[in-house]
């Protein structure tokens, strides 16, 4: 493949930017979505919150399951042809969910939706690295991620008053119509890949099991878990939390999250520039950021105000944030072309773990204890992450050598 010229390449990296943030918008709304109808879903099928939980776990543990497997489709089918295969699959079972009629109904429907949105990170992450240098993949990355938390603003503002209109199943109508949206524009848009020259990660072979066997990916992976757990133990449960404790309605309750939520976003820009400025080095960033944020949890825990709630869930939701973006980033520069599907997979595979374990067991623990046990728990998540942010190599060098690394460069490919 021939170099392409320096304002081709920018404008490669812009489009890639723009149309996988979009993709990742409507990914991230329609897993949010869930959080504002469980107080409906709970009315209607007649569910503790035990059994909501078990609706977001459904999600998650088919996500789980899927991440190794989409990572593999993507290194043997391409990037491109699988990020297309998980947006029209998706889009078709958020529209099902809609016509959901009893909780098992629901539990096969979101299963089947976290399937076919697992396949989604790992093309993702691939079809960003096949188009992007890795000087500027966090910095790109952290733009594209950046989605989750305006996702997270657009979500609660616009959806909260449609359910409060024209009930939950019209949520679930919406966002598939935008996922169908995304899918054309990326088919019709995606660029091809740029060459690659990074050198290749291993010796042992382009295949998945050769992945699998690095101990490397999965203490990335267990510190993507300690991140996840955080995020989804905290967010799953906040408008029921506004709710049952300050009285606050859906509508002015997705308001309120959209606060932390924005801040997030900006947070997780500024972590992606900050990890390639350092070059990978996550330890720097998270271990005083977990720090802080366990803190900041047990605040948010044991807050006796609305106004407390939300001021240091807030700066906890930043704390965290922050952290994402250097996670990825010694994988992603360390791997070899052809693994970064199944590698990337496995750091992802981690926090989808998490997100399937630990929304029910906070429902759980807030059932037998209270919301206040419930979120001070999660401080456990800030210790795994900052641990294993110990227990890594900090760039890209060293992550090759403990893979066990080979001297060679990986030949650049374009997948379709």
């Amino acid at each position: 493949m021939s170099a392409p010229s320096p304002q081709s390449a920018r404008r490669t990296v812009r489009i890639t930017i723009v149309l996988l943030f979009a993709a990742w918008l409507v990914d991230y709304a329609d897993r949010l979505v869930i959080n504002l109808v469980l107080p409906s879903l709970g009315a209607e099928f007649d569910l503790g919150r035990g059994q909501q939980g078990l609706v977001v776990s459904a999600f998650f543990l088919a996500y789980a399951l899927a991440q190794i497997p989409g990572g593999m489709l993507a290194d043997r089918h391409g990037a491109r042809r699988v990020t297309l295969w998980a947006l029209l699959a998706w889009s078709a079972f958020t529209a099902l969910t809609g016509f959901a009629w009893s909780f098992a109904v629901l539990l096969v429907l979101r299963f089947a939706f976290g399937a076919a949105e697992g396949i989604f990170p790992p093309a993702a992450l691939k079809v960003l690295v096949e188009r992007t240098r890795p000087d500027e993949r966090m910095a790109a990355n952290g733009l594209i991620m950046s989605s989750n938390a305006v996702a997270g603003v657009l979500t609660p503002l616009l959806v909260a008053p449609l359910i409060a209109v024209f009930g939950w199943r019209s949520a679930f109508f919406s966002t598939a119509a935008l996922g169908v949206v995304v899918l054309v524009a990326v088919r019709l848009r995606l660029p091809a890949p740029l060459p690659r020259t990074e050198p290749a990660t291993g010796d042992t072979g382009p295949g998945a099991r050769a992945v699998l066997r690095m101990g490397v990916v999965w203490r990335f992976s267990a510190m993507m878990f300690g991140y996840s757990a955080i995020v989804w133990g905290f967010n799953t449960w906040i408008p029921s939390y506004l709710g049952e404790e300050y009285g606050v309605s859906l509508t002015t309750a997705g308001a309120l999250v959209a606060v932390p939520a924005l801040a997030a976003a900006g947070a997780i820009v500024v972590g992606g520039r900050i990890s390639d400025r350092l070059g990978g080095h996550h330890r720097k960033v998270l271990v005083p950021g977990m720090t802080a944020a366990a803190v900041l949890l047990l605040l948010v825990a044991f807050s006796t105000s609305l106004t407390g709630f939300l001021v240091f869930g807030t700066l906890a939701s930043v704390a965290v944030a922050l952290c994402y973006m250097p996670i990825l980033a010694v994988p992603l520069s360390g791997l070899a072309p052809d693994q970064v599907g199944v590698g990337s997979a496995v750091v992802v595979l981690g926090g989808q773990i998490a997100g399937m374990v630990v929304p029910p067991v906070v429902g759980a623990l807030a059932d037998a204890f209270s919301f206040r046990v419930a979120f001070a728990s999660l401080v456990l998540g800030a210790a795994v992450a900052a641990a294993m942010a110990l227990l890594t190599p900090q760039d890209a060098a060293s992550f090759r050598t403990a893979a066990g690394a080979s001297p060679l460069p990986a030949p650049a490919e374009e997948h379709a």
